[in-house]
């Protein structure tokens, strides 16, 4: 993941140099009508320009547009929490899955959007990303690959780490409201709207003195399909979000029940 974080992070400073740079050309040629104009945050967009100028040069802003491109945007991250049939404690049956609540985390980030800009102030959007739930577990087990149920088996060495992970494609639909802008050119945002992943795999990553450094990978039976939503409230290009999965977290039986959420801070909101 760390890997996949740094190319997100190099992706991000190039498009915003390209984006800029894009920008600065539209403004040497604002007299010519463009089909397409490129706009940035983090990353970049583009915006069918279908919209009328007036005498000096502004386009509407009452008029819809369509937008959509490759972005690198809503990029969250925070803490994920376990509710066991409701609640935070977990049940009997699932102890096996004790965390550490600071050290289990969500990371996730959009990398590609389409949809439609009704108005300056409302614009609804199908986006695509990725993100990942590591879970830092308090005991020295090992959960085990297959079977019917998750099961785990009790080790006699002891883990410095011992993380529990998986990683999703997501596809959320977000409905999005913002203010008119302030002096400062910032507005206020917020974002809701369903979810939808499609499972890429799941890990385990254990570091002991005894065997060093060893990952296993499995899907561990997290759900191959998981649906949910996502809220997020922000000022300029930061915020929070958090994201509630209303399916169970695995497909074992014994695990019926237990779900996911996540909340944290969002930046890149645009």
């Amino acid at each position: 993941m760390k890997r996949i974080v740094f190319a997100a992070l190099l992706v991000s400073g190039f498009t915003s140099v390209l984006s800029s740079k894009v920008i600065a050309q539209q403004d040497t040629t604002a007299k010519k009508k463009n089909k397409f104009e490129i706009t940035h945050g983090i990353g970049i967009s583009i915006e069918s320009n279908s919209n009328k100028t007036d005498s000096t040069g502004k386009k509407s802003a009452a008029k819809g547009r369509f937008i959509g491109g490759i972005t690198l945007t809503r990029i969250d991250w925070g803490f994920s929490r376990l509710v066991d049939n409701g609640s935070f404690t977990l049940s009997p049956k699932n102890d096996f899955l004790s965390y550490r609540g600071a050290k289990t985390s969500t990371f996730s980030f959009d990398v590609i959007q389409f949809g439609y800009r009704f108005n300056p102030n409302f614009k609804v959007y199908l986006a695509g990303g990725f993100d990942w739930t590591l879970i830092r577990l308090r005991k020295d087990i090992t959960i085990q690959r297959g079977g019917t149920d998750l099961t785990y088996i009790e080790d006699n060495i002891h883990y410095s780490k011992n993380r529990f992970s998986n990683s999703y494609v997501h596809i959320p639909l977000n409905f999005e409201f913002r203010t008119k802008e302030d002096r400062d050119g910032k507005r206020f945002y917020f974002v809701v709207g369903p979810e939808v992943s499609f499972l890429l795999n799941g890990k385990m990553k254990q570091i002991s003195d005894e065997n060093g450094k060893v990952k296993t990978r499995d899907d561990y039976h997290f759900q191959p399909f998981r649906y949910g939503g996502t809220a997020r409230i922000g000022y300029g290009w930061i915020g929070l979000f958090t994201k509630y999965y209303f399916n169970d977290m695995f497909d074992s039986p014994a695990q019926k029940g237990l779900k996911n959420m996540s909340f944290g801070i969002t930046i890149g909101l645009n």
